[in-house]
């Protein structure tokens, strides 16, 4: 989709277009679909970019999908959120962690540790 036609959608139409990005992603990811997956994550990032450049910051409306029932979703929108909403995006974030539902588990954690300043790999 090209930036001109996001402008054009709504927010709640651009967080459910996130949210349907966000199950392919996941789709993508149990089936090794890696181009797919790459392409898709452009996508999500031109809405958050659009989410963002609308006035007030509108990421926040990303925190609908923090109760959504794909892990993907979820962990996305936490990770887009972080900077308008970091307490519900690190709250999403650790629920993530703690279901131990892999691969987002990991990515979540991996968010938590730099948001704490804790190092990826030991030294």
């Amino acid at each position: 989709m090209k930036q001109a036609d996001l402008t054009s959608l709504t927010v709640a139409e651009l967080v459910e277009r996130f949210a349907a990005i966000g199950v392919a992603q996941n789709r993508a990811l149990l089936w090794d679909e890696y181009a797919e997956f790459n392409y898709l994550y452009l996508q999500m990032d031109e809405i958050k970019k659009e989410l963002k450049d609308r006035p007030g910051d509108q990421r926040r409306a990303l925190a609908t999908l923090f109760t959504h029932a794909d892990p993907q979703v979820r962990l996305k929108a936490g990770l887009a959120a972080l900077d308008v909403t970091p307490d519900g995006a690190r709250r999403v974030l650790q629920k993530l962690v703690d279901t131990r539902c892999y691969p987002q588990a990991a990515d979540a954690l991996a968010a938590i540790w730099r948001l704490d300043g804790r190092p990826l790999v030991r030294i």
